[in-house]
């Protein structure tokens, strides 16, 4: 059972400004209901910091303190900032969202998806969330030898017609689209390290360095598998079977690489933090991630953003010719460019402009330009919601809705 802990009321840490305790209450009731074990939150706000608290315990098991600089994995919340940094890459004239992702990597034609454009990738519809064979982790580390797999996929649906949850490889092909067009061939998690993470002092990593000291990164508090039959009132219903049924696209989508049970507490071992999954394996803190959507949404200079990427970023989803209907999560979703667009089920921002992605377990980063927010909740006891877990919710519905009068939040 996912663990509970009472986390005692001086045991949390952080300030917000002036206007912004609302914020902070919410944090406030999220540790004293016994909702987290540690967790943190963090927003911009037109360039300036106005959120930055942290509390409970990076390890409720000893517990050991969270602490200001504390880590922590942040699955697939980690998509967003690999979507902002391709953003980076496509501003910079390395790629173009409506070339053909077989104009920078000729071996991806195979078994007819020769015609996917970048954008149709990016916003899930290439029909490829699952991988046979599957690759280890041997192969992750290896780009060449991943590669070779990725290129060798068939879609699973008419690429277009349908879009599905890539929950693991949409980052990979991302990666080796960055990888074949920067002139230095770094992967994804290198290209962010060297070219936005060091510039702007950032905590945020694809693929942990051996050098960071492994007390700063939280031990996540996993559910087991079978716990799902507890907590199905959670889900929405259409994810819930989807979720059950262990040969549909959603089991097959998640279970790799390998050699990595997502169930069994695999992303707190050193091996799977060390490889770059630059769709789940984000270590990070909430302060970096809110900075870094914040740069976006207040017009993305200091990462180099083009005007017409950040007016790109913001514009509504093109949604695949057969609906919203996920094929993966069997519920309705919305995706462009690698991030997640509002829906009214889970609406999130000021308006449908926001863009950001949710992550396994509750966590959560977007970019809103309307407001110049740039948002982020982590935490290591993984809840059951598909998004908007209630402790996320309440920080966001207390920002956007209780401090900035935006819309309500869902």
């Amino acid at each position: 059972m996912v663990l509970k802990v009472a986390v005692p009321p001086d045991l949390m840490g952080g300030d917000v400004a002036e206007g912004y305790g609302r914020v902070a209450d919410a944090f406030r009731a999220n540790l004293a209901a016994g909702s987290e074990v540690g967790a943190a939150v963090a927003v911009y706000r037109d360039g300036v910091k106005v959120v930055d608290l942290w509390g409970g315990y990076r390890n409720g098991l000893t517990k050991a303190p969270w602490q200001p600089d504390t880590m922590v994995n942040m699955f697939s919340t980690t998509k967003g900032v690999t979507a902002l940094t391709f953003a980076v890459a496509v501003s910079r004239g390395m790629l173009s969202y409506d070339a053909k992702v077989a104009d920078y990597w000729p071996e991806f034609a195979h078994a007819g998806k020769g015609d996917v454009t970048v954008r149709q990738l990016l916003a899930h519809q290439a029909g490829l969330p699952a991988l046979t064979p599957k690759p280890t982790l041997r192969d992750v580390a290896d780009p060449e030898r991943l590669a070779s797999i990725l290129a060798a996929q068939a879609p699973a649906w008419p690429v277009g017609a349908r879009h599905g949850y890539h929950a693991i490889t949409l980052g990979w092909y991302q990666s080796e689209l960055i990888r074949r067009t920067d002139p230095a061939g770094r992967t994804v998690g290198r290209f962010l390290a060297e070219e936005i993470a060091a510039p702007l002092g950032l905590d945020l990593h694809i693929g942990l360095p051996a050098d960071i000291d492994r007390n700063r990164v939280a031990l996540l508090h996993q559910w087991k598998r079978p716990e799902v039959f507890l907590h199905l009132k959670e889900m929405p219903a259409g994810f819930a079977v989807a979720a059950l049924n262990p040969v549909g696209l959603a089991a097959r989508s998640t279970g790799v690489p390998a050699d990595v049970n997502p169930w069994d507490g695999a992303y707190n071992r050193d091996d799977v933090r060390a490889v770059e999954i630059p769709s789940s394996n984000g270590i990070g803190t909430a302060r970096s991630v809110a900075q870094y959507y914040g740069t976006a949404a207040t017009g993305g200079d200091q990462i180099g953003l083009s005007a017409d990427v950040v007016s790109a970023l913001a514009a509504p989803a093109i949604p695949p010719s057969g609906g919203l209907r996920d094929k993966v999560l069997n519920v309705t979703t919305n995706f462009a460019l690698g991030f997640a667009k509002p829906l009214p089920q889970f609406r999130f921002g000021s308006t449908d402009k926001a863009f950001g992605t949710p992550g396994f377990g509750g966590s959560f980063g977007f970019a809103d330009p309307e407001t110049g927010i740039g948002f982020a909740y982590v935490m290591n006891k993984l809840g059951f919601h598909l998004y908007s877990d209630p402790r996320e919710l309440a920080l966001r519905q207390a920002l956007m809705h209780g401090i900035l009068g935006a819309r309500s939040q869902t």
